[in-house]
């Protein structure tokens, strides 16, 4: 689609006519100016991508529409992560290699959390609570290793689900020190690189414990950000948001879908690598009972549709504008900008961008009445502007 409109900023104006360097732990905190900077030869973490749950065995698995939904890149939402469960129960493996198989098809990476062993490797014979029995890490590498072999491989597994929280259903709740203790003795016999360890609210001091004494054999660190924000967390291993929900109201309402967008953007700026959602499929999740994408899934769709896996975040002033956030990403010559505007108004925001040579962007616009609108405009000398609507996300696309 395309308008006459024309909006210009900075030095130039815009006609609306239709090896990965060193990870920078965090994007520089730069005071609202009001020029968004792009610094596109300056990399940041690689991105591993957007996803969300679909655990099996407590609701219903994703049919195969609304697989396609969730995962594919041209016709849904290009989510390129699914994080399943490993059940306690072995015989249950086999069912989960359908949605598995599934996601891997159109692209997407599989990680799987355990939140429990099998009751008899647990020190009250439960799978509430209790921790693993120091006699049973072999048989607990082994049963993780016999999940990831039956379904097909998955790109990491983690041992345990938040082992800092005290709850009433599936659980371990191991120290920091016995995890650690755990996959450093048999973390290279899980079946698939380690992440953990996975704790409520990424706790610094329990994570940081678990990486020293697991060292290599922990690849990954993960954690949910229940009751926490992101923040840089340097231990020289990717970091990955692995689960999180704000609320179990409608995802249609407009304002819990723009708290995700600031929640994805903040996970980015704190040099986080992947933000994974709970459930796909629920009211309150990315797509509806009703196989419709809800606003939050429209959301979250302006990251994982165009940021791929192989994509790097670049440096981008984060606030530039009260009200107005924004993140940059790089793959080879393309870039996504993706501008998020809080403001009850309509918001111009100028860019501007250095080391890289783009003629023009498509645009893609979700507002509280509007999903995923699309038009495309023309750039010169690296600067341009653009209004953002009121309460919107707005991604950018080069070309």
């Amino acid at each position: 689609m395309n308008n006459s409109t024309e909006e210009s900023g900075g030095q130039g104006s815009i006609s609306e006519d239709g090896n990965q360097q060193q990870i920078k732990a965090v994007n520089q905190e730069l005071e609202a100016t009001g020029t968004a900077t792009i610094h596109a030869g300056t990399y940041q973490q690689n991105i591993r991508g957007f996803g969300g749950a679909s655990i099996r065995g407590w609701i219903s698995d994703l049919t195969e529409y609304q697989a396609m939904k969730a995962f594919d890149p041209v016709n849904g939402m290009g989510l390129s992560i699914l994080r399943v469960r490993v059940s306690p129960n072995s015989a249950d493996f086999a069912a989960e290699k359908t949605t598995i198989d599934r996601a891997k098809s159109y692209g997407a990476s599989v990680i799987a959390t355990a939140w429990t062993a099998p009751a008899d490797m647990k020190t009250n014979n439960n799978i509430v609570g209790g921790k693993l029995k120091p006699e049973s890490y072999a048989a607990y590498a082994t049963h993780l290793r016999n999940f990831t072999n039956t379904v097909g491989g998955v790109m990491a597994v983690s041992p345990w689900n938040e082992p800092d929280w005290q709850v009433n259903y599936e659980s371990m709740n191991d120290t920091a020190q016995e995890i650690g203790n755990f996959i450093a003795n048999h973390g290279h016999n899980c079946g698939a690189p380690v992440m953990a360890p996975e704790t409520l609210g990424m706790n610094q001091s329990f994570t940081t414990t678990v990486n020293n004494i697991a060292g290599a054999r922990l690849t990954y660190i993960c954690g949910h950000i229940y009751g926490s924000s992101p923040y840089v967390l340097n231990l020289g291993k990717e970091v990955w948001m692995t689960e999180h929900i704000t609320d179990t109201n409608d995802a249609n309402i407009w304002s819990g879908a723009m708290n995700t967008a600031r929640e994805i953007h903040n996970v980015m700026n704190a040099g986080w690598n992947m933000w994974v959602w709970w459930y796909i499929r629920r009211s309150y999740g990315l797509i509806d009972e009703d196989n419709n994408l809800t606003k939050r899934g429209y959301v979250a769709t302006h990251f994982s549709k165009f940021i791929r896996p192989g994509y790097n975040k670049i440096e981008c002033t984060a606030n530039p504008t009260s009200g107005v956030y924004t993140t940059a990403y790089r793959r080879g010559s393309s870039i996504v900008i993706v501008a998020i505007n809080e403001n009850t108004s309509v918001t111009y925001q100028p860019f501007t961008m250095n080391g890289v040579s783009v003629t023009g962007f498509d645009r893609w616009r979700t507002t509280s009445s509007s999903n995923l609108q699309q038009d495309s405009f023309s750039v010169s000398d690296g600067s341009f502007g653009i209004n953002l609507p009121a309460q919107s996300i707005t991604t950018l696309v080069s070309r």
